[in-house]
């Protein structure tokens, strides 16, 4: 099979580097998830762990699909944990674009995942 550049880009995972005052992985985490955790509230009165999969944050991707990783001092790492939902460049574009409506890091942007 012969793959276009732009079918092969299509396919690439992407992950978000995002740049934060948080002191570790889990500091990050909490901040990713509260305004999604507050939201989903809000519109259904309630929340319980196992609702981080019907928590959609972009294109998909629901909060549960995202992991954090720290990859030094306020700098984080996020890509999808669910191999059946992997942040393509344009997923990763509407969850930047969800970060930054919730202003919870300084700096997001979308690289190629490696």
């Amino acid at each position: 099979m012969n793959f276009t550049t732009n079918e092969m880009d299509t396919k690439k995972e992407y992950c978000l580097i995002v740049e934060g005052s948080y002191l570790d992985e889990s500091d990050a985490s909490d901040a990713l998830r509260e305004p999604f955790i507050d939201e989903y509230c809000e519109s259904t009165g309630s929340f319980r762990v196992h609702n981080f999969n019907e928590i959609e944050v972009a294109g998909g991707i629901a909060l549960g699909d995202l992991a954090v990783s720290m990859i030094e001092d306020e700098i984080f790492k996020i890509t999808s944990n669910n191999a059946t939902r992997r942040i393509s460049e344009q997923k990763g574009k509407m969850i930047a674009d969800a970060l930054r409506r919730h202003d919870m890091f300084e700096e997001i942007r979308i690289e190629p995942l490696e």
